[in-house]
């Protein structure tokens, strides 16, 4: 599946959103599949979490004139990928995904962190051109 932004300038562009969403979306397509004895308890979480990346970037990029606004932001992001990780070990160790699977959905976790913190470890150059 591959993003695309429909709008320019905005969060969409990002490349830490768009991975994020990508994630976030192939979370909920495989997520139908696990027992509904799960659809209130890791279902619920393990979709929340990986939206709440998106929501995130796109809410601190929005105030990002606000650098501190912005990074704490980015750390909630980044927070809330670190959980999505957490209940994608849960869903692997209770077989509900396949160890392929795992470790595609992990690493591609693991990419949205990276870009998350190279975003919060250089923030200024994110900054709108009046406050650089």
């Amino acid at each position: 599946m591959q993003f695309r932004a429909k709008t320019k300038g905005t969060f969409r562009e990002l490349n830490a959103y768009q991975k994020a969403f990508e994630l976030s979306m192939i979370i909920f397509k495989i997520t139908k599949e696990f027992p509904k004895e799960e659809q209130y308890d890791l279902v619920s979480q393990i979709k929340r979490s990986s939206r709440a990346v998106c929501a995130n970037i796109g809410e601190g990029y929005r105030k990002r004139q606000y650098e501190k606004y912005f990074v704490s932001r980015l750390a909630d992001a980044d927070m809330e990928n670190t959980e999505t990780q957490v209940w994608l070990d849960f869903s692997f160790h209770c077989d509900y995904i396949d160890e392929k699977m795992y470790d595609e959905l992990i690493l591609q976790s693991e990419e949205v962190g990276r870009i998350v913190s190279y975003m919060i470890n250089n923030a200024e150059k994110f900054m709108p051109l009046n406050k650089k």
